[in-house]
């Protein structure tokens, strides 16, 4: 079984997994959490035909596992397919620099790389399409007279990424003129071993670019941004001295997964003309949400009768936290990476089927979705059918961009992983063409994010019936109140968003316990507000404020290479420490909440209530006798006359 070589080395990557660049980077082991400046780095290459190297069946995932140091196994193994003589060159292009600020109210710190205003300094980033606007608004300054601008790393790659995508051979011309004339260094041309290296380098963020190759290399490797020093890939320590291993560029598929909230009113999605809009491979959801999931792919490049594809098979898996919504997957084919150009739509109604869809149990409770193309879906992605567009002749989806979407549902119950956890869902694509005893593999997923609350209710005496307290939350962010389902006495999961208070639930505490669970809120701000209490006790004079926020961690997904999420919170404005639910930490907002006492009146038996009967028979009897006077009065006056 042959292994695509971007799933082979997606592990490995901290920063620049670009394109058809797969590099694999390791690093001499430091102590230090920060960055030491007073140290310089250093960036060894080895240059293999990885692509050969897989298609012999002596590379695979399953052989090799990353250890973030240099391996001689790796070296030794690839060392036949070692290519010599290719020149790299490497250009400094920005600082690293760490951004803390208040930004609308929220302590932001992130590191960001800085780069100078001037044409030249700004030249790669004219290459990339990117200008000042695209950089991170909060961070700048002025160094004599010359503004800065600071950009996030997503944004350089997402940059470059995208050119590839659009017009590989024209970014890779551009960059290579960039690196020449403003100043790159040539590394020494890789030695009989593919090895070249460059030390004593300043830190910072730098462009590497391939220049030179000799005869046997078809394509260069795609331009790649790495950062000296690097984080380590389990996010502990700071690698000075990388070890890069990137490959050539092969005309291979490309793979993404992404999702996003599918309600304009809770999600992220703006609802702009912009198909794609508000997907990333992370995001957070509530429990019963409905969930768009996006699959993006690139095809490889269909040239021939003997290139025809005769499998393109995506196995998509959600975990057992999310639900299928079932009949409602849809293929779309555009000429651009934005999808923005379209040359048809494929849907599961359709009278010509071009693919089919099954469903399947999975390991751990999962779903699992297979997509496969039919002959007929097949025919028309290899050319067979007749032509599109006004002038020219149809050869197949070459290179064109197939989107998948479909829909599922968070659960609400206990399957949903609440918490840093997350709920992983993958999707590999399985392709083979007219040998179909060989085939590649590529993988990558997206991850979904929920949240709890834990209310404990106390009262001041320890006297009071939890069974009478009642609550009610509501989304601030979003604008709704939560509805829930009571799974037990004190727990409940959220299943809808109500537009009026009427219409929320009303949560009450377990009522031996007093605690509240609340399972399954996204990221966003809350107002909780008790709206009845025991008897004899006060009500809370205000609601209770708890902002739930997610924001990139330092660990890297293996498959996708995106920057997880870990969550914080605070309650009433304060940092609260949330604790983990089932292994899965920074899941739960803890708060507690305590009744007192109102004023009493006095008490029966005591000098008080007591009297007030008293009084009240006295007044009575008293009111009788005057009656009685009186009637006799009258009686007499009468017999008088």
């Amino acid at each position: 079984m042959k292994t695509n070589i971007k799933r082979i080395l997606a592990a490995m990557m901290v920063i620049a997994i670009l394109f058809t660049l797969s590099v694999s980077a390791f690093a001499a082991s430091t102590p230090e959490a920060t960055i030491d400046y007073t140290r310089t780095g250093s960036l060894s290459i080895y240059k293999y035909d990885m692509t050969s190297a897989a298609e012999d069946g002596v590379w695979s995932t399953e052989s090799y596992v990353s250890t973030g140091l240099a391996d001689s196994d790796v070296e030794q193994t690839l060392n036949p397919y070692a290519i010599q003589g290719v020149e790299f060159t490497y250009l400094r292009v920005a600082d690293i620099e760490t951004f803390s600020d208040i930004v609308d109210g929220e302590s932001i710190t992130k590191v960001l790389y800085g780069v100078p205003g001037t044409e030249n300094d700004m030249a790669f980033l004219t290459a990339l399409g990117l200008t000042a606007a695209d950089a991170y608004a909060p961070a700048t300054k002025t160094v004599d007279g010359t503004i800065w601008y600071y950009y996030e790393s997503d944004t350089l790659i997402n940059a470059l990424r995208n050119k590839l995508d659009a017009n590989a051979t024209e970014i890779k011309n551009a960059l290579e003129n960039v690196v020449k004339t403003q100043g790159g260094t040539a590394m020494p041309e890789t030695d009989a071993y593919g090895h070249s290296e460059a030390q004593g380098l300043e830190l910072g963020l730098y462009l590497v670019v391939e220049t030179r190759v000799p005869e046997d290399v078809v394509n260069t490797t795609a331009p790649f941004f790495t950062s000296l020093p690097m984080t380590t890939i389990d996010g502990a320590e700071w690698n000075y001295d990388l070890v890069l291993y990137p490959k050539n560029a092969t005309g291979g598929p490309t793979l993404e997964k992404t999702l996003r909230e599918a309600n304009a009113d809770t999600g992220k999605n703006n609802g702009s003309d912009d198909i794609t809009d508000g997907y990333a491979h992370t995001g957070t959801a509530s429990d019963g949400d409905v969930i768009d999931y996006q699959v993006i792919s690139r095809l490889p490049v269909i040239t021939s009768r003997a290139s025809y594809l005769t499998t393109y098979t995506f196995v998509d898996t959600l975990c057992k936290g999310v639900t299928y919504n079932k009949n409602d997957v849809k293929l779309e084919w555009f000429t651009d990476a934005d999808c923005t150009e379209k040359i048809t739509e494929w849907t599961e109604t359709d009278e010509d089927l071009k693919f089919s869809v099954s469903y399947a149990d999975g390991a751990d409770d999962a779903e699992v979705m297979t997509i496969s193309m039919t002959a007929a879906g097949l025919a028309e992605i290899n050319g067979s059918a007749a032509v599109y567009g006004s002038d020219s002749i149809y050869s197949g989806y070459s290179e064109c961009y197939i989107r998948i979407t479909y829909a599922g549902t968070v659960n609400s119950d206990a399957t949903v992983i609440y918490g840093d956890s997350g709920n992983p869902n993958e999707v590999v694509l399985e392709w083979r063409r007219t040998n179909t005893a060989y085939y590649d593999t590529l993988q990558d997923c997206c991850h979904l994010y929920v949240y709890g609350i834990e209310v404990s209710k106390r009262f001041s005496d320890n006297a009071g019936n939890y069974g009478e307290v009642t609550f009610t939350v509501y989304n601030e962010t979003d604008g709704y109140w939560l509805k829930a389902e009571q799974a037990e006495d004190g727990l409940y999961y959220v299943t809808d968003h109500m537009a009026t208070e009427d219409e929320a639930t009303s949560f009450i505490p377990n009522t031996e316990t007093g605690v509240l669970k609340i399972w399954g809120l996204e990221d966003d701000a809350y107002t909780v507000t008790e709206t009845h209490t025991a008897k004899g006790y006060t009500l809370l004079k205000d609601s209770i404020s708890i902002v739930i926020t997610a924001t990139e961690s330092d660990t890297f997904c293996e498959i996708c290479g995106a920057a997880l999420l870990t969550a914080s919170a605070a309650v009433n404005g304060k940092p609260v420490t949330m604790l983990e639910n089932n292994g899965s930490v920074n899941a739960v907002v803890p708060l507690t909440v305590v009744n007192t006492k109102g004023p009493d009146l006095p008490v029966t038996g005591d000098n008080g209530v007591w009297m007030y009967g008293v009084f009240g028979t006295l007044l009575m009897t008293a009111a009788a006798a005057a009656i009685i006077l009186a009637m006799k009065s009258k009686k007499a006056s009468k017999h008088k006359q």
